[in-house]
């Protein structure tokens, strides 16, 4: 990571955190009262192809004894009504303002992988992981509304392992790769401005 984007992470998270950290305390006692404990989901994702850490989110699905794999209609009927709401807005994804002053995320760049992934695509995951994952990204904004739709209709655990490892992968790599190859702060801007559009497009 070149030092004026983690410079830009640095000032963009800290101020982030101090406007919206009333918004994050509200959207905590409201899920509290609406959901119940934990509010958090911490998950495993790969920084490296051999580094992993603990991406944190705003939990949105009910809890199981064990998880494992994307989201795919399989996991539909556990997301929760308030779930469904912060994941429309992107709400869910505030914590992870903690990982980007950590250094684990940057704001652009691929979206960090699962263990499982990185295992099964070595090949793959050596060329997208030379950027800093993000929290937003090139293939996140192009790709995100077809992966959605293509996991939607995977009724198991591993017809959505299947699609997403041989679809999902592959198509999403081509576009961080693209971002790879282009990436300057002035499109990282275009990136973050693109994806604040997209939410508030959404209903």
């Amino acid at each position: 990571m070149t030092w004026d984007k983690r410079l830009f992470d640095l000032f963009f998270a800290t101020l982030l955190i101090v406007i919206l950290g009333p918004i994050l305390l509200v959207l905590l006692l409201w899920l509290l009262l609406k959901e119940g404990r934990p509010l958090f989901y911490v998950a495993e994702r790969m920084k490296t192809p051999d580094q992993p850490f603990d991406l944190w989110k705003l939990r949105t699905m009910t809890v199981v004894a064990e998880d494992a794999g994307v989201s795919g209609g399989d996991k539909a009927a556990r997301i929760t009504r308030t779930g469904a709401w912060l994941r429309r807005k992107r709400l869910d994804e505030f914590p992870q303002l903690w990982n980007i002053l950590k250094g684990d995320l940057s704001f652009v760049g691929p979206r960090p992988p699962l263990r499982q992934y990185v295992e099964a695509h070595p090949e793959v995951y050596e060329k997208v992981l030379k950027s800093r994952p993000g929290v937003t990204g090139l293939a996140s904004i192009t790709y995100h509304k077809h992966e959605a739709a293509l996991l939607a209709r995977c009724n198991s655990p591993e017809e959505t392992d299947a699609v997403y490892s041989r679809i999902c992968v592959p198509a999403k790599a081509r576009l961080d790769l693209i971002y790879q190859r282009h990436r300057n702060m002035c499109y990282d801007f275009d990136l973050v401005f693109q994806t604040i559009g997209n939410i508030f497009r959404r209903g």
